[in-house]
């Protein structure tokens, strides 16, 4: 059993390739290599999201399912459609991710699927949701957390959740990154107008749980030539997105990029002096981890998803508190990053966040869930 190759249908993800979001940089970093060891790998996308309807990416192979352009919808709806696909091509494993869609995970029992989950947060904690739908997210969490053959977690704050909540152990598998080579290329910078090593950067989605609007005020008083790099959007717009534009065009020296990836995405990270982080709830931010790849000082809100990266106290800030980032980002102002400071981040990257381990570790929890035989 152990050598044998799986089949693996995955959903609870927009879809790959380089569609915004957090699950989505996962199933695109992760799948690829599960595929490469011999496993077939299937991913469900959500037609919305999906432009040239590929069959295909780098060995992963792609379906593409129906989903709402709602924000109170399109999950469950897509990912009820991805299992009915899902029981007529039988897979090993169907690996659910994130606790909305998590709802499902009965009846994926019900039709005798194995299921493994991946609960990448606390969704119910987003500023988006209104009571019905946390109370509906918080449901899904425990579904999950209480029927799935396997729960994967990607921090230690949503395993002692788990374990409150349902009683049960988990697989901590944290997200990961690459380390990346450093751009040399300033095109995309000199478009926008943009000065390389005088500016700081976030990379996020334009909802509030992001925490962009304290990003904005504090900035707003710092003085100079500095300026400030927003590289992201909303999904759907909304009057936060609105606002929140409408506030960064009343001042010049912050630039909005909208959503990039790749080498425009590569350049920002390469050229800008901090990275910032102001979110008020994450699982554990894929985009830190990207920032810290490229040997970026930090500055991050000190919520506990954030704290589970292992940065000095210096690296954070009061959640919330527009005065503390101000003074924070002064401060970062005039201090750079050491060599020995890039070397220890490097290494953690290296031996915490590798995606070739953390491919190997999700096989082992597919093998737990089709050998081992639960009782939940």
């Amino acid at each position: 059993m152990l050598d044998k190759k799986m089949k693996i249908f995955v959903t609870g993800t927009r879809g790959i390739p380089d569609i915004p979001g957090g699950v989505e940089k996962h199933c695109q970093e992760l799948y690829p290599l599960i595929a490469v060891k011999g496993n077939e790998v299937v991913l469900s996308t959500r037609t919305p999201y999906v432009g040239e309807q590929k069959k295909a990416w780098k060995g992963v192979r792609l379906v593409h399912n129906y989903a709402p352009h709602k924000k109170s919808l399109e999950a469950i709806v897509h990912t009820f459609l991805a299992v009915l696909k899902a029981k007529r091509m039988n897979p090993d494993v169907v690996h659910i991710h994130a606790v909305g869609p998590c709802l499902l995970v009965p009846l994926v029992r019900l039709l005798g699927l194995k299921v493994v989950v991946t609960n990448h947060g606390p969704d119910y904690d987003r500023k988006k949701w209104g009571f019905a739908a946390k109370t509906i997210l918080r449901f899904g969490e425990y579904l999950g957390g209480k029927y799935a053959n396997e729960v994967i977690v990607i921090s230690t704050v949503i395993a002692d959740i788990i374990k409150k909540r349902c009683g049960r152990n988990t697989h901590l598998i944290y997200n990961g990154v690459s380390i990346p080579k450093r751009s040399q290329q300033t095109e995309f910078l000199e478009k926008y107008g943009i000065k390389p090593g005088k500016y700081f950067l976030a990379v996020a989605r334009f909802v509030p749980e992001k925490g962009l609007h304290d990003l904005l005020a504090a900035f707003r008083n710092i003085a100079g030539e500095w300026q400030l790099v927003i590289a992201g959007d909303a999904d759907h717009e909304s009057d936060y997105s609105r606002t929140l534009k409408k506030k960064a065009a009343e001042d010049d020296r912050i630039i909005l990029t909208g959503y990039i990836t790749g080498e425009l995405l590569s350049q920002v990270f390469s050229h800008a002096r901090l990275f910032v982080l102001p979110s008020y709830h994450e699982g554990l931010p894929i985009v830190l981890l990207e920032a810290m790849s490229f040997g970026l000082p930090v500055l991050v809100s000190d919520i506990p998803a954030n704290r589970e990266v292992n940065l000095p106290a210096e690296r954070f800030f009061q959640c919330g508190s527009v005065q503390d980032l101000r003074k924070k980002l002064k401060l970062h102002i005039e201090k750079e990053l050491t060599k020995q400071e890039r070397q220890i981040l490097c290494r953690m990257i290296k031996e915490k966040y590798n995606w070739q381990k953390i491919a190997e570790q999700t096989i082992a929890v597919y093998r737990q869930a089709i050998t081992v035989s639960k009782n939940n």
